[in-house]
């Protein structure tokens, strides 16, 4: 959307949770995991411009909901989702090569889902739009239906909040004006 080049690698990274850490800054500890890592997977002469990562957690009733690991899981937090509103936590972590410094952001937004039946549960999941990601929802496509409110980012919810992505390379003198 904002025409920035840009090369996709996935990191490898474990993101076992611990308890020591309070639930709102586990999005951004793993961005700053993640950024590291493929810092560190990248040839050691090769010249690090900028590197991006991001997570996203939703949080409900102080529980993280990540990626379910299959049908039945993503079953249950839509089940827990249906009628309510839960917190979606998005950090971004920007490297810059040239001054070998991050920045960060962290965007939140509400999202409250409208009463769903088991019917619309089942077809949802059949849709397979639950795979990979936090929640076992997408905003973007299909889950859109169910969603009564959001009060934030559509953007902070579908994993890479674009406003606070601007302010962050407009701090760094990366212009996407040009």
């Amino acid at each position: 959307m904002l025409d920035i080049p840009f090369q996709v690698i996935l990191p490898n990274i474990d993101e076992t949770l611990t308890s020591s850490v309070d639930i709102e800054d586990v999005p951004e500890l793993l961005a700053r995991e993640k950024v590291s890592a493929v810092i560190h997977s990248l040839p050691s002469q090769q010249e690090i411009q900028w590197v991006l990562g991001a997570d996203t957690v939703i949080i409900k009733d102080k529980k993280i909901y990540g990626k379910p690991q299959n049908a039945d899981e993503a079953a249950e937090f839509l089940k827990e989702f249906q009628g309510r509103t839960h917190t979606v936590v998005t950090a971004i972590v920007l490297y810059n090569g040239k001054q070998k410094s991050t920045t960060s952001r962290v965007a939140k937004t509400n999202v409250t889902f409208a009463p769903m039946s088991d019917e619309e549960i089942q077809w949802y999941l059949e849709s397979g739009e639950w795979h990979g990601v936090a929640g076992g929802y997408r905003i973007q496509s299909l889950a859109s239906i169910f969603i009564e409110k959001i009060e934030g980012s559509q953007s902070c919810v579908t994993g890479l909040p674009i406003h606070e992505l601007y302010d962050i390379l407009k701090e760094q003198n990366y212009s996407i004006l040009n």
